[in-house]
């Protein structure tokens, strides 16, 4: 049986935990082999040990987004390189600095956040691009978050920068409108995740949607047949 993204390749930016690696583990039993990037190896290697237990293929490379440099340029030729292709981009990789009102947001917690959740955007775009448009199906994902779009107090940080990834993403979208590039933002609910238990200690993560809930709806979005185009997608399981 041929698997709905056999023959594709995939880059899932943090793969080593929460959603991205749930979606990670999900297009690689889909048929895809899936290039993993996150800060730590050892969560890498375990993304990739459920990806080989499901029958499924990675290759890792761990960056650090935040000191990352010009190791963006060679990341999409790199993969075209290697494996001659790449078909699927997922941006899931993010950071959550300390909540605090706007005033007494300090330099260093600022330059995280922007380099992680915006810039990092940014700089992959314009590596993934090309093979993107070139692959039969190019499909792009972003992972946004709710608080992008509804201010919230003491998450003026972290709002601020993932309203201005999700408005480049839109951006993004409409310069490739005459391509068959599909680019889409996704918004999941919330999830049992790291960062979640960061923000809202106190909350029961048994109560929460899981990760491994959301990850097949997300990558749904990047099947060939998804003809959605510059839309936000509300992940609900």
């Amino acid at each position: 049986m041929t698997l709905p993204l056999s023959g594709s390749v995939a880059l899932v930016t943090g793969a080593s935990r929460g959603l991205g690696a749930a979606v990670a583990i999900e297009l690689a039993r889909l048929g895809a082999h899936c290039v993993l990037t996150a800060r730590t190896q050892g969560g890498l290697e375990e993304t990739d040990d459920a990806i080989r237990a499901a029958g499924g293929s990675a290759t890792l490379v761990p960056l650090d987004l935040t000191t990352a440099k010009d190791e963006f340029d060679y990341i999409g030729p790199s993969i075209v390189e290697r494996f001659g292709r790449l078909d699927i981009f997922v941006h899931a990789a993010a950071v959550l600095s300390r909540l605090t009102p706007v005033s007494h947001i300090v330099p260093r917690d600022w330059d995280q956040s922007v380099a992680v959740n915006m810039t990092a955007l940014y700089r992959l775009i314009r590596s993934v691009e090309p093979p993107l448009r070139a692959a039969p199906a190019g499909r792009a994902v972003v992972v946004t978050d709710a608080v992008a779009e509804e201010p919230s107090a003491y998450w003026g940080l972290y709002s601020a920068a993932k309203a201005g990834a999700a408005h480049m993403t839109r951006v993004w979208a409409k310069d490739a409108a005459q391509s068959d590039l599909r680019i889409n933002l996704a918004e999941p609910p919330p999830m049992a995740t790291a960062t979640r238990k960061v923000a809202f200690p106190g909350q029961n993560p048994a109560e929460l949607t899981q990760p491994a809930q959301v990850a097949p709806l997300l990558a749904a979005l990047c099947l060939p047949a998804e003809t959605r185009h510059g839309e936000t997608i509300r992940l609900q399981p």
